[in-house]
């Protein structure tokens, strides 16, 4: 079996300018996930998808492959993850598997994309794995603002369920999703009954999109380093 991954890496950024590059634990924010993803020893390639010179040359010197520059239709605000795997595997050898790694995961481990790896090889008729983890609260208890800013229920028939009665609910992690190269080109849908889930414990997640999500990052990278627990 061989085996790709791919890390989309664009130059725009607008809510963190410049985020893929922005030091991270005294590195650019994308080293993170190459690091990771080349000790995990899964891949024939780790591959970066990207529009900007400067992101490559920070992927090269950091052991990655920037085999093409993405197309700018590919590089904007509303290109999905999808169409940016399915170019990088067009412009690439054939892969049996392909897995898209964030740039923005500096909590990823190596052990959990083993771990989906080894979950998708065991089941042939699923197409991807993908990182997930619990949400900390039943979603059917969410809140939202009204047109005056006073609390509603978002979900008012559950408004009075004890929160044991409801069931379970996950999020997409943001590291990592697995696919076999067939499936990405198929266009699968992800979040369906064709994935499988790889859970992670809630504290070794954290999404990156504003300057308090990055602040809790380096806040838990730290206490995760220090606690031994950051492979």
């Amino acid at each position: 079996m061989s085996n790709v991954a791919i890390i989309p890496a664009r130059g725009g950024s607008k809510r963190i300018p410049s985020k893929n590059l922005k030091l991270f634990d005294g590195l650019p924010m994308i080293v993170h996930s190459i690091r990771t993803a080349l000790k995990s020893g899964l891949f024939e390639q780790v591959v970066v998808s990207t529009d900007d010179a400067e992101i490559a040359e920070v992927a090269l010197a950091h052991g990655a492959q920037v085999p093409f520059l993405r197309p700018a239709r590919l590089a904007d605000d509303f290109t999905g993850t999808a169409a940016v795997i399915v170019h990088a595997l067009q412009q690439l050898p054939d892969f049996d598997y392909a897995c898209c790694v964030y740039a923005t995961a500096p909590l990823l481990q190596a052990r959990f994309l083993r771990e989906g790896f080894e979950l998708l090889e065991r089941e042939p008729e699923k197409s991807f794995t993908f990182s997930v983890c619990r949400f900390g609260f039943p979603v059917q208890r969410a809140l939202t603002l009204d047109g005056q800013g006073a609390l509603t229920a978002l979900y008012p028939e559950f408004r009075n369920a004890r929160s044991q009665d409801l069931p379970e609910a996950f999020q997409d992690a943001g590291q990592f999703y697995w696919g076999r190269s067939a499936a990405w080109l198929r266009g699968d849908v992800l979040y369906s009954s064709a994935s499988l889930p790889v859970i992670l414990p809630r504290h070794l997640v954290q999404d990156i999109d504003n300057a308090e999500d990055w602040q809790r990052a380096e806040y838990l990278h730290a206490a995760l380093k220090a606690g031994g627990e950051l492979q």
